[in-house]
């Protein structure tokens, strides 16, 4: 088993690198790689170049990018094992080409000229320290921020022995397999907690808490039987407004009137700090035909559908096209509302005769039309009592498992920037 011990270290005179051990070498980037321009490859394969899975093929990638229509033959040859500086790499490192093929004119190809483990390399380039030299080899300002090669080829680089580049890169592999089952199993749990939950509502909600009620038939595929005393009512009748949010994107002020858009949204609940503000006369008029108060709801139906945030505050706010604002009549608690649109219930309803599997915008007249199943007041009150209790217990072992995930994350962080610039080595 490899263990790891502390090197004893010697100052360097690179900015981001102050220290390395002392029989490593620090040399400039043009001694350990040069720039590769090659052009004319218009048939190779359309390479994407992403943070998560490095250069790959464009179909590999599986995400809608931007593809070149025209001009094949002005993309830059990839070979595999390349290394590429994409668009705003800053943000991420550099990245390793796992296969052959072309990819924008705009991104640097970097070749090895001396002989180096290209693992040890993959670690180094995405680890923290790199990053923070790659943000002060940039040029351009605010979005238009790339790269500057140049700059870049004369930093300094850590280049410890052959051998303790691959030893490093080794030990790196065996950790990241093990992390990277240990985060899978933790987000497959969350799955199965998120899942039972889901399963707890969506009984509740249909069924009741009481196992021996009476029930009848509805008559409605994705509804199926409920309890013989529960109601069943399109939304729009149990509503005393339904509101779209406003299609205008407002002047933002530094004080004001809080304008709320789905960004804001966290969880159950609104993300203050991070809300924008408008004018007093502009509150005026976005809320002419659109003015909530407390008790109303706010339903996300742009993007991502489904958040529902009860109105618990005093203040007054408007809201962007993304939220709508629902008030409802006394037949029916904002809470009760909230856990049905958090079952599968609400979902299979959305996507009845539907092609797709899943519904990113909800208009109004969609909403309107949504069919619920309830039952008196005081029912509501004990299943949303029931469910909040219920909830607690989930929501404290998918936080836990949550919080694991990120931990061994930052291990890896740490783990990974320590190797490779020689803070430890491995014996």
């Amino acid at each position: 088993m490899a263990k790891l011990t502390l090197n004893k270290l010697k100052n360097t005179e690179a900015i981001w690198l102050p220290q390395i051990p002392e029989h490593w070498e620090l040399v400039k980037v043009r001694h350990l790689f040069k720039e590769s321009t090659k052009k004319g490859f218009p048939n190779e394969t359309l390479l994407v170049a992403s943070q998560e899975h490095g250069v790959v093929s464009k179909d590999a990638y599986g995400k809608r990018t931007v593809e070149a229509t025209k001009d094949f033959h002005n993309l830059k040859l990839v070979e595999q094992g390349d290394f590429v500086i994409s668009l705003r790499s800053f943000q991420g490192g550099i990245e390793l080409a796992h296969e052959r093929g072309i990819i924008s004119p705009a991104y640097t190809i970097m070749k090895e000229t001396r002989q180096i483990d290209k693992r040890y390399f993959k670690n180094l380039f995405k680890s923290p320290p790199f990053i923070s030299l790659m943000t002060l080899c940039v040029k351009g300002i605010r979005e238009g921020q790339n790269i500057d090669y140049p700059t870049f080829k004369n930093e300094y680089l850590p280049f410890p022995p052959l051998e303790e580049q691959q030893a490093i890169a080794t030990y790196l592999d065996k950790k990241n397999e093990q992390i990277d089952k240990f985060i899978r199993n933790k987000e497959r749990l969350i799955e199965l907690l998120e899942e039972e939950k889901r399963g707890k509502i969506n009984i509740a909600i249909t069924r009741g808490i009481e196992s021996t009620k009476q029930l009848k038939g509805t008559g409605i595929a994705w509804l199926g039987n409920i309890p013989f005393n529960w109601s069943v009512k399109k939304l729009k009748y149990i509503t005393k407004l339904i509101a779209d949010g406003t299609h205008v994107t407002p002047s933002y002020t530094e004080n004001g009137f809080p304008f709320l858009r789905i960004t804001d949204v966290e969880g159950d609940n609104i993300n203050w700090e991070q809300v924008r503000y408008v004018s007093p006369k502009e509150h005026k008029e976005l809320t002419k035909t659109r003015k909530g108060q407390m008790g109303d709801i706010l339903l996300s139906k742009n993007g991502t559908i489904g958040k529902v945030i009860e109105v618990t505050w005093k203040e007054e706010f408007s809201f962007f096209v993304s939220l709508c604002l629902i008030r409802f009549k006394k037949v029916m608690l904002p809470k009760y509302f909230s856990y049905f649109f958090k079952s599968d219930i609400v979902y299979d309803q959305l996507n009845e005769g539907s092609k797709t599997t899943s519904v990113t915008n909800l208009h109004l007249e969609k909403i309107k039309e949504l069919k619920i199943a309830f039952p008196e007041i005081e029912e509501q009150k004990r299943i949303c009592d029931f469910l909040d209790e219920e909830s607690k217990i989930f929501d404290l072992a998918i936080s836990k498992a949550q919080k694991e995930i990120s931990s061994i994350k930052e291990y890896r962080e740490a783990l990974i920037t320590d190797l490779v610039t020689g803070k430890r080595s491995v014996s």
